[in-house]
């Protein structure tokens, strides 16, 4: 397991060259680590270990532990709201009396590991996209000038070819643009998608999971009961039918008990959190990128806080001059290139695509 764990640490390495924003990171690589480690835990859990244990007389238990685990345990939902050791056993757990529309069946607690694997891959699958359309162009454009210590003949050769091909490639950069943007707003609806799909798959307990659980502080301890139980019940009800000595069909009522449910429950209430923060983050990103794109007037202000070193009149003309593909361009190389050389490239950069300008001013 520890094994395991330790070869998810490859997925949060420090990038030397960066394409993409911390945001996009925490929704790919740090949520894709944190599913996945949950998933390990769960199924390790699940399969070393005893998931379930069942108590019935005059069978051997390891066969209703199994029958039980393979088909499914329900509960008795109008029994929640029922006082524990005076009119119920434990929450949920009641006579049942022969009716079947008054179960609720657990079956999901088997799938919990597989379907938080899939969402992992869900989550990183914006990054794998974005990498096949990325291709190393900021790596091979930036040619190792993130480093501040460099000999100057290699430096200035460099700052030469990287000016010269910002010059030749003008135009030419607004899908690479679109790609990266089209990769930010599929992690906002992967992250939707996934809050809808696990309520449903919770029947409907998820999107409020978060919540009730903050309310509980309020609530007399007298009349708390856990709302992590009605999702994550950790002892519910199984019949087992078998034949008797004389050919007639027997009915054992066993009560069980779920363990992994105690980690389950705890996994989901740091997931219902986290979604909820990133769900924030994501909005508030293609808020941002809105603004980026619907107000040019914005973009020389972010172009010079990305590098206080250039001037403002220099961020101007490069924002007003260049189309937006080019400008996002020259925005993510303010992340990767050493300051001075970022403001040296950037600074002719302007008066070659603006000579007139340039002359102007002089």
């Amino acid at each position: 397991m520890y094994k395991l764990l330790v070869g998810l640490k490859s997925y949060l390495k420090w990038q030397d060259i960066q394409t993409d924003n911390t945001i996009f990171r925490l929704h790919n690589s740090f949520t894709t680590v944190l599913l996945l480690t949950c998933s390990l835990i769960i199924t390790a859990t699940q399969y070393v270990g005893q998931p379930i244990s069942c108590i019935v007389n005059g069978i051997p238990t390891h066969v209703v532990n199994t029958f039980c685990w393979i088909h499914s345990t329900f509960t008795m939902p109008d029994a929640f709201r029922r006082q524990v050791g005076r009119e119920v056993a434990h929450p949920g757990i009641a006579n049942d009396f022969d009716e079947e529309d008054a179960k609720k069946y657990y079956t999901y607690y088997q799938w919990v590991c597989f379907v938080l694997f899939f969402q992992a891959i869900a989550c990183y699958t914006p990054k794998f996209l974005w990498d096949k359309f990325e291709g190393g162009l900021m790596r091979m454009i930036v040619m190792g000038l993130n480093i501040t210590i460099c000999p100057r003949a290699e430096k200035e050769a460099k700052r030469d070819a990287l000016l010269d091909y910002l010059t030749k490639h003008v135009k030419r950069h607004k899908m690479y643009a679109i790609r990266y943007w089209l990769c930010e707003a599929m992690c906002l609806i992967n992250i939707i998608v996934q809050m809808y799909l696990m309520n449903r798959f919770f029947d409907g307990e998820f999107m409020s999971y978060g919540t009730r659980i903050m309310q509980l502080s309020d609530v007399p301890q007298e009349q708390r009961v856990d709302p992590m139980v009605y999702i994550f019940p950790r002892v519910t009800k199984c019949i087992f039918h078998k034949y008797g000595a004389s050919g007639s069909l027997q009915k054992h009522d066993s009560l069980c008990i779920l363990p992994l449910n105690i980690v389950n429950e705890k996994t989901y209430v740091f997931i219902w959190f986290w979604y909820m923060i990133l769900l924030a983050l994501l909005i508030g990103l293609i808020v941002f990128r809105a603004f980026m794109l619907l107000m040019p007037k914005f973009r020389p202000r972010l172009l010079h806080a990305r590098n206080r070193m250039i001037s403002l009149e220099t961020c101007r003309i490069l924002s007003q001059k260049l189309d937006i593909g080019d400008w996002w361009l020259i925005y993510m190389l303010g992340r990767n290139l050493d300051p001075a050389i970022y403001k040296e490239v950037m600074t002719e950069f302007s008066k070659e695509i603006d000579p007139s300008r340039y002359n102007r001013n002089k």
